[in-house]
């Protein structure tokens, strides 16, 4: 849910824009406007989460063994822990983390 609309003009969001960041990161939605009319738009990502239903689902089509028994939980931490980290890309022309 977005708490608050922050309207700034295009050059003052190129000039400070980590500060504009750190409002959306607060749940801040950001319009940026030229000549008093919106061009971009900036507001938190809505978090991806899988209900457990898909999460059954998807297990069943995918014809998995599993089931939720006293194992399950130690079983499930060892597969989180074991997957691999994906490494952030960093971009050469803007020198930050894409």
């Amino acid at each position: 849910m977005i708490k608050r609309a922050i309207r700034v003009s295009e050059a003052e969001a190129a000039s400070d824009f980590p500060s504009l960041l750190a409002q959306v990161r607060a749940g801040a939605e950001v319009i940026i406007e030229r000549d008093a009319e919106a061009i971009a738009v900036i507001r938190p990502a809505e978090p991806r989460v899988r209900p457990l239903s898909e999460s059954l689902r998807l297990a069943r089509t995918r014809g998995s063994k599993a089931t939720l028994d006293g194992e399950f939980a130690r079983d499930l931490h060892a597969v989180v822990n074991g997957h691999r980290r994906i490494q952030p890309v960093k971009c050469a022309s803007f020198k930050a983390t894409c």
